[in-house]
């Protein structure tokens, strides 16, 4: 990735010396073959009489630069990823003739053809530095313009960019005369970041409806996908789900849609859940379900639906000036779409699915030595690139959901208002939020803002309680710690619940809502009541921050967690024990037990899926290696146990299953998976349909009772998009050094293949039974592999590539020190792969402090 970076001080600079940009006009020629396309770009901006400056731009072939009528000589002006323009005037017109590449790494324009039907499809992905792949930009955030967007493409095509779609004209030319070629002309855009134009063309199969907007306009909806695909888009859903957002969101915000409308579209080979492209939002296509799919993935679903619909506010309409106030984008979005989803669709529950699944994640990556505050210091491009992360997302959020139990409600909702009618179509930074919510809040945020955005790490609470003879509570504090890395204590507004078996289910029977600040905060409020089975701090999950039990309460939760009647408590409750576990406090083989002996009463789909796939974690890293292979044979019994014993059809019985063939390990899990495949096993309500069939298969592939034939004769079978890159991942799950050899070759020593194909197989690569040993002789290989993948490949192949085949089954001393040796002998590599490696090791040493005190 050389040459293409962008600092912020370059960003400052080039701000202060184009003063505005007026417009854009794009014309893209999408005829010209399937390797490049045709780009012409004008832009038109005022800036500093005789100054100099750049523009962005990534592309093989540059034809022509004209600055307000002067030819450039485009060897002397173009290099690496920048064309230099001298001499600029007070206005100016720079016109830039290339050609573009297409990509097969869902960065720029993605070219993707459909194995089913042959057929091409494209799409962009902008953010954070592509455009330049597609057109001459200014690329930073705070030079928004409007873009007028010209293309000419196949006349057959769908073609979808951030404005309504006009009627095609007939091409006035194309660069193929093969080709029947319309060209599209679209109405400029209002005033937005160059990240978020868009384009989507091909053969997409669209349905459409519209709404009603609260200022009377109709919105014009769209949903698209692949035509292969398209027997299976419930597009009804998707629209009435955008209709409830809509509605929530405008009411909330006291700000109609900004947007003239809104297009949904599922595209393939996509490198992330979604991207908020004002009218044009991009989608995984993995949410268009040829499948059954776990609730847990619907309600995923929703709430990025929700999350991209929140951004037309949070992102497009308002913009951070620049990344380091990403999170003003990711945070809040995440916030308001959990907040909708809650209550504005029939997800009542979201708020523990987001405790479950968004707070761990943040927990999580709060603890890596990466972990940075939520306003994060962004020096460059591949900084803010590796800050799309659980800190940005999902601490950002729950930093969020603290501040508004802290100012209340209608007072932030109110600030927020008022942030979209001041600073609408601008840029913006931390202080201009703060001080809207300051004025409606009437509360003084400066110290709020220095102690949890602008420091990082995460704090743990404990209660400390005194108890009498008679069982009554003689003393209750709240005491607070934070580690030696990041000491800062923080103010915490929390409920406390107190909790007792009531006729066989273990309710709430009294709670307390307080502020905690300092290390050690007393409950005064608590003293002469009489001590309950359970006692749990943060009860409704208000505050950002780890949880202890006390000994009583853990034993008694432990006992009776399947009898907790509120899911968000059991939520509070599993996450707490596990972070004990990830902490070295309690024994990973604990959880497995605490597990396998609760999980089948887990009535919420998200909570079953976030602690099945900690269950595995625990069984194949942190559990002792002298009792891992017993641990995980014991492991896979139980949940095919209990997998024949859930009721018919159910989400449980599904997930279950799933995760018996993700965890199969020993020789007596190869009969059931067998007979799954192959109809002499059923369950009752469980259909064996295509992705299932994949992931059985995977799980006999893992031990070695499946291989190559079989896996070629399903994908004959099934071959499309997904069942090529299902071939991939069980291809690479084959436990032989040959067959590990011959995945990690294929992706790093090769360098046409897909982005989905590359995933897929990393995610196989790393896929191993009870006995990981066969990734051992990939370690070496895999280190000295890390700066070439840096230096050849673009940052979204090498992320995959990177963390992706990292080879961390092993959790091992041995490996441990193979990345340790790797750092210390590569001190100069760039930041952002460091921090990739410090990552994967951190998780790797953690693994090995489990492990010495589940031993």
């Amino acid at each position: 990735m050389p040459g293409e970076n962008l600092t912020r001080a370059e960003a400052i600079e080039r701000a202060g010396v184009v003063t505005a940009v007026e417009s854009y006009e794009i014309d893209l020629d999408l005829t010209t073959g399937a390797e490049t396309f045709a780009s012409t770009t004008v832009v038109r901006f005022s800036a500093t009489p005789g100054a100099s400056t750049f523009v962005d731009l990534v592309a093989p072939t540059v034809h022509e630069v004209v600055l307000n009528g002067r030819s450039l000589d485009v060897t002397s002006v173009f290099s690496d990823s920048r064309i230099a323009l001298d001499g600029l005037e007070e206005t100016n017109e720079l016109r830039v003739v290339a050609d573009c590449a297409y990509t097969n790494t869902g960065e720029g324009l993605h070219r993707f053809v459909d194995p089913v039907d042959g057929e091409v499809y494209l799409y962009t992905q902008f953010e954070v530095p592509d455009a330049r792949r597609v057109f001459a930009t200014f690329e930073q955030p705070d030079l928004k313009a409007p873009f007028r967007v010209t293309v000419t493409a196949p006349a057959a095509w769908q073609v979808v960019s951030n404005q309504p779609t006009p009627e095609p004209e007939p091409a006035s030319h194309a660069s193929d005369p093969g080709v029947e070629a319309a060209t599209w002309r679209f109405e400029p855009t209002p005033r937005i970041s160059s990240y978020l134009v868009a384009l989507v063309a091909g053969p997409y199969a669209v349905q459409r409806g519209e709404l009603t907007s609260s200022d009377g306009r109709t919105i014009p909806l769209g949903v698209f996908c692949r035509a292969s695909l398209s027997e299976h888009l419930d597009a009804d859903y998707i629209m009435e789900t955008t209709r409830k957002g809509f509605e929530f969101f405008e009411r909330v915000f006291d700000f109609p849609y900004p947007f003239d409308k809104y297009d949904q579209l599922f595209v393939p080979e996509y490198n992330m859940g979604a991207m908020e492209n004002p009218g044009c939002v991009t989608f995984t296509e993995s949410y268009v379900f040829r499948s059954k799919v776990t609730d847990a993935v619907r309600e995923r679903r929703v709430v990025t639906i929700l999350h991209e619909l929140a951004h037309m506010w949070f992102g497009d309409l308002v913009t951070m000036k620049w990344w380091n106030d990403l999170w003003l984008n990711e945070s809040f979005a995440e916030y308001v779409s959990t907040l909708a989803t809650a209550e504005a669709t029939e997800w009542e529950a979201a708020w523990t699915t987001f405790s479950a699944m968004e707070k761990t994640w943040a927990y999580r990556q709060d603890q890596l030595p990466s972990t940075h505050p939520i306003v994060a210091p962004i020096n460059d491009l591949e900084d803010v690139q590796v800050n799309f992360d659980g800190i940005t997302y999902a601490k950002g959020a729950s930093v969020l959901k603290q501040l508004v139990a802290w100012v209340g409600r209608e007072e932030f909702l109110a600030g927020v208002a008022s942030y979209f009618k001041r600073h609408a179509w601008s840029n913006t930074e931390l202080t201009d939020l703060l001080s809207e919510l300051e004025a409606t809040s009437g509360r003084d945020l400066g110290s709020w803002s220095k102690l949890w955005l602008e420091t990082a790490g995460v704090n743990t609470l404990r209660p400390d309680v005194a108890v009498d003879a008679d069982g009554r509570i003689t003393g209750f504090a709240v005491l607070q710690s934070a580690t030696a890395d990041h000491p800062t204590i923080r103010p915490h507004r929390l409920g406390i619940g107190f909790y007792d078996l009531v006729d066989g289910a273990l309710v709430r029977t009294h709670a307390v809502q307080i502020d905690v600040d300092g290390e050690r905060t007393e409950v005064p409020s608590l003293v002469g009541r009489e001590r309950p089975g359970l006692i749990l701090l943060n009860d409704e999950d208000l505050a950002y921050a780890k949880i202890r039990l006390d000994e009583a309460s853990l034993g008694f939760a432990i006992e009776n967690l399947s009898r907790i009647a509120d899911p968000l408590a059991r939520s509070l409750v599993w996450g707490s024990v596990w972070d004990a576990v990830r902490d070295g406090e309690t024994p990973a083989s604990s959880y497995v037990d605490l597990v396998l002996g609760n999980i089948a009463a887990e009535t919420e789909s998200t909570t079953v899926r976030t602690t099945l796939a900690q269950l595995g974690l625990a069984a194949r890293r942190y559990v002792a290696p002298s009792r891992r292979t017993e641990t995980l044979a014991r492991v896979g019994d139980t949940l095919w146990t209990l997998a024949q014993q859930a009721d018919a059809g159910s989400d449980l019985q599904l997930q279950l299953v799933k995760y018996f063939a993700l965890l199969a390990s020993t020789p007596d899990h190869v009969a059931p998976l067998r007979g799954l495949i192959d109809g002499t096993v059923a369950l009752e309500g469980l259909e064996i349909d295509t992705d299932l069939r994949w992931e059985l298969l995977e799980g006999l592939v893992i031990l070695g009772a499946a291989g190559e034939d079989e896996i070629a004769e399903t994908l004959a079978q099934d071959d499309t998009a997904t069942g090529r890159q299902a071939a991939a991942r069980a291809r690479a799950a084959i436990p032989t050094v040959e067959a590990k050899e011959k995945a990690f070759a294929s992706i790093v020593e090769t360098s046409d293949v897909p982005n989905a194909i590359i995933r897929s197989t990393a995610a196989g690569f790393v896929h191993v039974s009870a006995d990981a040993s066969v990734l051992e002789p990939l370690v070496a290989r895999y280190v000295d592999a890390l700066l070439p993948i840096w230096e050849s490949r673009s940052y979204h192949i090498s992320e995959e590539l990177i963390e992706g085949l990292y080879p961390a089954p092993l959790a091992t001393e041995g490996l441990r020190d193979a990345v340790r040796g790797w750092l210390d002998a590569h001190p100069d590599a760039p930041a952002a792969l460091r921090r990739m490696v410090v990552e994967q090791l951190a998780d790797t040493e953690r693994a090995l402090a489990a492990q010495a005190a589940d031993a």
